[in-house]
């Protein structure tokens, strides 16, 4: 095998969390995102042991993320599919967002048990990556190319939405995400608000003012390039 082949050739441990993933998620439901889940998931899979040791060296935790960022993967892909380019912008967006939802639709049990596990404060900042990481996978995908303080606040802005659009789906009965869509073009619709009202500041004298003097410290703010390790949302279990 080539030097080119080995590093375009499929990443084995990827190829592990998703086949354990997906042994797993008929038994999140009963027993939610635990070690006893991972184990039988790993035993379903014919996985080596060590080599899922590898692949979730935190165990049960690795095991739920390794379920949200393939699903992110995934909502790429569909972006890329769904040619959402004849909305408007505010509409991609949200759009976006009904993507990864009907992505988890088929397993909203598991995503309410890491909903929950999530939530607990010692998982909490990998729950925080997580959900940065959905917001930069969309706007990415988007084909946003703001490097400064925009960077941050776009993928901020649209974690929120996000995160109150998953525990809105999650209580919602209606047909189709009936309800879930209307409310996330609600939540979209405040988010443009915003957006007009940072447009007036920036057209108002006292806007001008404060941009030209204290405001030009965002100036100074960059976002991380694409080969930094430590950028927000990246994984490394």
């Amino acid at each position: 095998m080539t030097e080119t082949q080995r590093e375009t050739g499929p990443d084995p441990v990827e190829e592990v969390r998703a086949r354990v993933v997906e042994a797993a998620l008929p038994n999140v439901a009963f027993d939610g995102w635990s070690d006893r889940t991972l184990a039988e998931a790993v035993e379903d899979a014919g996985v080596d042991p060590g080599l899922a040791r590898l692949a979730f060296p935190r165990g049960a935790i690795d095991l739920a993320l390794a379920f949200h960022y393939l699903n992110d993967a995934a909502l790429g892909d569909a972006m890329e599919a769904g040619d959402l380019n004849s909305l408007r912008y505010s509409d991609r967006v949200a759009r976006a967002i009904e993507l990864r939802l009907e992505l988890i639709a088929p397993h909203r049990e598991a995503v309410r048990r890491a909903v929950a596990m999530f939530a607990l404060p010692h998982h909490a900042p990998d729950g925080a990556r997580a959900i940065w990481h959905t917001a930069d996978t969309i706007w990415t995908a988007l084909g946003d190319t703001s490097d400064d303080v925009n960077w941050y606040t776009k993928r901020a802005t649209l974690s929120g939405v996000y995160s109150a659009s998953v525990l809105f789906w999650l209580g919602d009965e209606s047909e189709d995400m009936s309800a879930t869509r209307a409310f996330i073009a609600r939540r979209i619709g405040d988010v443009m608000q915003i957006e007009k009202a940072k447009a007036r500041l920036r057209e108002n004298p006292l806007g001008r003012a404060f941009m030209a003097g204290p405001g030009r410290l965002f100036d100074k703010v960059r976002a991380p390039g694409p080969a930094r390790d430590d950028m927000p949302g990246r994984w490394k279990p």
